[in-house]
Parts: structure tokens; sequence; C-alpha cells
């Protein structure tokens, strides 16, 4: 019996927090050297996304360590307006909290700040009892000690553990450690898949 089922939040419920499409959209908008910003990202991306680098101190890094003709709450707020809900997915995960006595978590990589912004904004906590992001945990997928935890926190079994991402190798990473694993393509298709497996 599935007691638990894990989702990514990015690419799954919703767009991509702060990916590179984001960020390139950023670089256009405010007229950053794209090189310039990608390689400040990558310095301090890790940290970002696991709590150890706040947002302030991100910006610091990848933006605002020169005078800019902007300020930065517009820069922040340019961050936000790229979350948006994905067509039927918020749906699902309604009727799927309705429908199931499984636990639902998320398990999602994203920094603190745009985690606790798209928890809000899309209504999660309605949805979700417990969230399990990398900026929480201090690691992200696909490290395997992050599914360890996932699962160690619910205190479920591995087997009763579903898993549910976009991305095929954060599925091989938790399916390596025994985590039955679904791969989202679409609210439909994942619709399917849950109610095979009795989840619906």
């Amino acid at each position: 019996m599935i007691k638990t089922i894990f989702f990514d939040v990015g690419g799954v419920l919703l767009t991509n927090g702060w990916d590179r499409h984001s960020r390139a959209a950023a670089t256009e908008h405010f007229e950053l050297d794209p090189s310039e910003f990608a390689e400040r990202h990558e310095a301090v991306k890790d940290g970002f996304e696991t709590g150890s680098v706040s947002l302030d101190d991100y910006l610091d890094a990848t933006v605002f360590y020169t005078e800019r003709g902007f300020r930065r709450h517009e820069f922040v707020a340019f961050m936000r307006q790229q979350s948006h809900a994905l067509p039927g997915s918020l749906e699902l995960l309604a009727e799927l909290a309705a429908a199931t006595s499984a636990n639902l978590a998320t398990l999602n990589n994203e920094s603190r700040e745009l985690n606790e912004h798209r928890i809000e904004t899309f209504g999660l906590r309605e949805h979700f009892s417990i969230f399990l992001s990398s900026c929480y945990l201090g690691v992200k997928k696909p490290d395997p000690a992050i599914y360890r935890t996932a699962v160690d926190i619910t205190q479920h079994r591995i087997d009763e553990s579903i898993f549910i991402d976009d991305r095929p190798l954060n599925l091989e990473c938790s399916q390596l450690l025994g985590i039955s694993s679904v791969l989202f393509e679409s609210p439909e298709q994942l619709r399917a898949e849950l109610v095979e497996r009795g989840c619906v």
C-alpha cells in the first residue's frame, strides 16, 4: 500500500522557478552580460539551492556586485514572475489530495525564498503535509542522501513510497534505492498511472 507520494514541483506542478530559460530572460530584460552572469550563477547555485546562500547573498554575487540601473526589488519581482502553474497539474493535485489516504510531500530542488513564494502563491499548503525541499534538507537531487532523508522523515518504508519527477536522472537515482517512480509527462498520463497503482 502506498503511504507517501513525493512530488517534484518545477516541471510537474509549476514551471521551473529559476532555470536557464528564466535566467536567460533576466539577462536580456536587465541587459546583463550572459556569460558573466552564468559564471557567477554557477559559482553559488549549489549553496543557493541547499539553503546556505540567501537570496540577498545570491544577488550580491551574481547581479549587484556593481552599480546597476535598476533596483534589487525589481529583479526579485522578475524572478518571482517566472513561476506559473502548469495546465491541469494543480487540479490533479487537488483531486489526488481529496481522494487518497497517502501523505503528499514535495521533494524538490529550490532556493528558500523562491520555494516559500511558490508555496504561498500557488496554495500548496492546502494539499501537501510536508515540504522536503533542498533548501531545508541541505542536499539536492539527484544526491541519494535526499531520497534517504525524505523516506526517513516520513517514517514510511521505501516500498510504501512513490516519487514523481519530470527528469529521468532524478528518477534513476531514486529507483536505485528502491523507490517506485513515475516520469511525469502530462496530468492525464500521471492520473492514469496513479489510478493503476490504486492511489486515486
